[in-house]
Formats: structure tokens, sequence, C-alpha cells
């Protein structure tokens, strides 16, 4: 029994480096909530109307601007191995695609707004 203890704890120890350094850092994991509480802001404009949902969409894009301005400005940590690079890297863009279609949603809702409601991509820009 006590060798099944110090080996459970030894596997711990070992593990919780490797845990710490996988997945999104705490600048990435902060990104992910804000564009997260974004999107539920994006939605929330989706179903309001007049001068509110003018105000969730203002909201909603000041949002965005902060975020890829941290975006832009995010960094790896010193020192990481290959894979730690790699997994930050696709958290990193994993991030921005998440932004963009954001972006193209709120894209989107602005252009029914502007009577495009209905209409296809090429359709509104023929107006």
């Amino acid at each position: 029994m006590k060798r099944l203890l110090s080996a459970g704890i030894a596997g711990l120890v070992l593990a919780l480096p490797m845990l710490a350094n996988g997945g999104p850092d705490e600048t990435q994991r902060r990104l992910i909530e804000r564009a997260q509480e974004a999107k539920r802001k994006v939605a929330a404009a989706q179903s309001a109307e007049g001068a509110a949902r003018q105000q969730m969409m203002r909201e909603h894009m000041q949002m965005m601007q902060e975020i890829v301005a941290q975006m832009q400005k995010a960094k790896p940590a010193q020192g990481l191995t290959p894979q730690q690079m790699r997994e930050w890297i696709d958290e990193h863009l994993a991030l921005m695609q998440q932004v963009m279609g954001q972006m193209m949603d709120e894209h989107h809702m602005m252009m029914q707004g502007m009577g495009g409601k209905g209409m296809g991509m090429r359709e509104m820009h023929k107006k």
C-alpha cells in the first residue's frame, strides 16, 4: 500500500510540471475568456433591436478591438520547448480564428441592419 501511494505521489510530482506547461498560458486564458464574453455580447445583440442592439454592437466592437490589440502584443514565454511553442502557437491561431469569426458575424449583422436582410453578399455589394 505504501509503495502504491509513493508511486502515485511520484507520478503526480512528475506530471504537474507538464500539465502546467501544456495548453494556453495565462494571457491566452484571459483572451479566451474575453472572446467568449464578446461572443455572448454579439449573441445578445442579434436578439435585440433598435438602440439596444446598436449599443451592444458598439460594446462588442470595442471588446474586439481590445482583444486584437492584446493578441498583437502576446508573446510566448521564454525557454519553451519546441512542443510547448507549437502548443502556444496552435492556441494563438485558434483564438485568432474565433475572433475573426466573431468579426464576420458582426459584419453580417451590420449589413443586415443596412437593409441587406435576406440578400447574399454579392447582391448587397451591387446595391
